[in-house]
């Protein structure tokens, strides 16, 4: 079995999608890897390093699709890149299915068997293959150092002859893997700490890394949360008690950093022009989620902007920007869904299309869109 791995080619993409490991642990399996030319240079791994680790290198992405039955990537494809794969090719990569339905066509139609990593099923047994996990977690860390690299003043208390320094304020907006760490790294960093999410049950995460929740607490709040671990849209009344609530925490807080997501659709938005006016000058906003839209109506995706005072950072793929560390994780990821579906005697590919796994992760097959979420 041979498998490509393409040089990423998309604005803004560091992160490749092996590493020199598990290119050792793929060839351990039985499997060939065609690693193209410069895949790995922006993430810090040579080529050189590839080739010491049972790689053939290509020179462009035609010679390492050439033959390929399989094929990583961090992000969807290009055309290009799509028209080089042979009918009945494996792709695994983040697709982002709901803001390309259009390429989700284009995989059933040129017969390739793709697989959207980030809808991997929040199951114990895919817990290591749980992308979204392992990206926003690094996320939420580089969020909060981007942040205090922004503001302009120090992070923890300090007590020294001239006085005292207060210890800023920092209110996490959003508890998933991007928020806990957030608030992880914001104590670590010596500030006082407080978070907010739709669903209760994170009340006790946030409490347990020492930070404060913050929430509307009623009927509704009880079922905020999907079976699968997602936060549930909430009714227009509830919104609108807990926008009261957040509108008075925020204009306390020297830095806000919003992390929700809902999947398939635009993300909520949290803070208002409203909110971020009442906000003191020199504070600063973090927005995760300008790619779905933005938490925040004043954000830009890739800019800071700067209104009344208070920044607003818009930053895209803050996981790609601590690129070795995301591409490490995430070709781990990759390389626990896979090792599964690579036949121990044969060496070959082998797919079980009834595993929960693949249910959930494949969007297309034999030319067909499969996925119920995409079908229609």
């Amino acid at each position: 079995m041979r498998i490509a791995v393409l040089r990423e080619r998309r604005p803004n993409e560091a992160r490749v999608a092996a590493t020199p490991e598990s290119v050792k642990k793929f060839k351990a399996l039985g499997a060939e890897i065609a690693v193209e030319a410069g895949a790995g240079a922006a993430s810090y791994f040579a080529d050189s390093d590839y080739a010491a680790a049972g790689a053939t290198i290509a020179i462009d992405a035609a010679a390492t699709l050439d033959g390929a039955e399989v094929v990583l990537k961090v992000q969807r494809p290009l055309d290009d890149e799509l028209n080089a794969m042979k009918q009945g090719t494996m792709l695994a990569a983040m697709l982002a299915p709901y803001a390309d339905r259009e390429a989700v066509k284009s995989y059933a139609g040129k017969g390739v068997n793709a697989f959207a990593m980030e809808f991997m099923p929040r199951i114990t047994r895919a817990q290591s293959m749980d992308v979204l996990s392992s990206q926003s977690n690094l996320a939420g860390y580089k969020a909060v150092i981007d942040a205090a690299a922004t503001y302009g003043r120090a992070f923890p208390m300090m007590m020294t002859a001239a006085g005292t320094i207060a210890p800023a304020r920092v209110f996490i907006m959003g508890v998933g893997v991007a928020g806990l760490q957030a608030i992880a790294t914001a104590k670590r960093l010596g500030a006082i700490v407080s978070a907010t999410d739709v669903r209760a049950a994170t009340k006790e995460q946030v409490q347990s890394l020492g930070g404060t929740f913050v929430m509307v607490e009623d009927e509704e709040s009880k079922a905020s949360e999907t079976k699968a671990g997602y936060a549930k849209e909430m009714s227009d009344a509830y919104k609108k008690k807990q926008a009261a609530l957040i509108a008075e925490t925020i204009k306390k807080q020297d830095i806000v950093i919003t992390t929700a997501l809902i999947p398939g659709r635009p993300a909520p938005m949290l803070v208002t022009e409203e909110m971020v006016r009442s906000m003191k000058p020199g504070s600063i906003i973090v927005d995760l989620a300008t790619e779905q839209g933005g938490n925040c109506p004043l954000s830009k995706p890739g800019q800071t902007v700067e209104v009344n005072g208070v920044k607003i950072i818009g930053t895209v793929n803050l996981a790609g920007r601590l690129a070795a560390d995301a591409s490490s994780l995430y070709a781990r990821n990759l390389f626990n869904f896979l090792s599964p579906l690579i036949d121990k005697t044969t060496k070959a590919l082998k797919i079980d299309w009834n595993d929960e796994i693949i249910k959930g992760t494949c969007l297309t097959r034999d030319g067909e869109i499969v996925h119920p979420a995409l079908k229609g």
